[in-house]
């Protein structure tokens, strides 16, 4: 029997009656009394509690992350007396709600892969299992990534045309977006690093443009499409201006010198071994046809929109439709309620993706459409 309930947001007076559920539900990985008072006072998220008169039977958390389409439930529990009774169901239909009124496309989650009552509740309720990520929980124990099409979208129209999903990996340090992009699209084409940490580092190492911004320089589009050939990818390179790009990153002429360099080095091998290259706009009807034809798509985007640093950031795309452009991203966020779950297949609207696409004053663009060689 379905209990009736009262689904209301979360308020400080509920504070002693969450931290019994979590007392009561998790053995690791509680979330603190200090955390649910920092969600609830600055209104992170969406955060509701079951209400059966005065009691707090169970609560749910929904995180968004910026400029996405993707929201997460961080967590959802119920009082062990009540379970079985429907209330984890309503969480779960008040939890999508949420994310829905939020335009959001997915809502993802982790569960352990032993609880198998959470397992058949979400399965039940149209969830699908992503991935096992090995040894996620403070207890070393794994987890299901599970993902559920919200229902104000069908599921045929945003389908990624069949691909199949390309494999996700975070980028071990602040500065190799670009090696980890690259070996995310080897995965895919089934040609994957023995020891992808260790390659990460030989990629920059190879592909670095030395200075750029502050700190380590990352990958210019010739140093990396350089790479992808090396590792027995097909390569064609897109970039909006001719030359050493990024020049305007760094105000030191001594600087400015060795990056055109390096970048020089790197354009005449990629001249010398006829990999094509692209000077100008790429479009979206560009990208289309390349996904269509099954090829891995490695994009320099601006993360402004995202998080307000200009920071030039390279990711891989993976599919695109009508509404969005799916993007597999390899930051390292350092907010503890994001996971790599949330990074994979990431649906970025349309619009917010033209804002992002590119980097710098002149927006300078960068593309690797990168295939399988024939």
């Amino acid at each position: 029997m379905v209990m009736p309930l009262d689904l209301v947001r979360a308020k400080r007076e509920h504070l002693a009656q969450l931290d019994l559920i979590e007392l009561t539900s998790f053995a690791t990985d509680r979330i603190s009394h200090r955390s649910f008072k920092r969600f609830i006072d600055q209104s992170i998220g969406d955060f509701y509690v079951a209400l059966h008169g005065a009691q707090v039977l169970g609560y749910c958390i929904v995180l968004y992350r910026q400029a996405t389409q993707l929201a997460r439930l961080y967590s959802l529990a119920v009082l062990p007396e009540f379970r079985q009774r429907g209330v984890g169901t309503q969480l779960l239909r008040a939890a999508e709600n949420a994310a829905d009124e939020q335009h959001c496309l997915f809502l993802r989650l982790e569960v352990k892969t032993d609880n198998h009552a959470a397992l058949a509740m979400y399965h039940g309720a149209n969830y699908h299992d992503m991935e096992i990520r090995p040894e996620y929980y403070e207890d070393a124990s794994d987890a299901v990534v599970l993902q559920k099409l919200l229902p104000r979208f069908d599921a045929d129209e945003v389908a990624a045309k069949g691909q199949r999903l390309v494999p996700y990996r975070t980028q071990t340090t602040e500065f190799t977006c670009g090696p980890a992009s690259l070996l995310m699209a080897m995965a895919y084409f089934e040609c994957p690093s023995s020891d992808p940490e260790h390659e990460e580092l030989e990629i920059w190492r190879e592909a670095t443009t030395i200075f750029m911004t502050s700190g380590h320089g990352g990958c210019g589009p010739h140093g990396l499409a350089r790479a992808a050939l090396r590792r027995g990818l097909q390569v064609v390179l897109h970039v909006s201006h001719d030359g050493p790009l990024f020049m305007d990153s760094v105000r030191s002429d001594d600087k400015k010198q060795i990056m055109a360099r390096i970048q020089e080095a790197d354009i005449a091998a990629l001249q010398a071994a006829d990999v094509t290259t692209y000077v100008g706009d790429y479009s979206l009807t560009q990208l289309r046809a390349d996904l269509a034809a099954e090829q891995i798509v490695v994009a320099l985007i601006s993360t402004y929109v995202f998080d307000a640093s200009k920071a030039p950031h390279w990711v891989v795309i993976c599919a695109v439709d009508e509404n969005y452009v799916y993007i597999n991203d390899p930051d390292q966020d350092a907010l503890p309620w994001q996971s790599a779950a949330g990074r994979q297949y990431l649906p970025i609207p349309l619009a917010t993706f033209r804002r992002a696409f590119g980097f710098g004053r002149r927006k300078q663009k960068a593309v690797l459409v990168l295939s399988r060689l024939t």
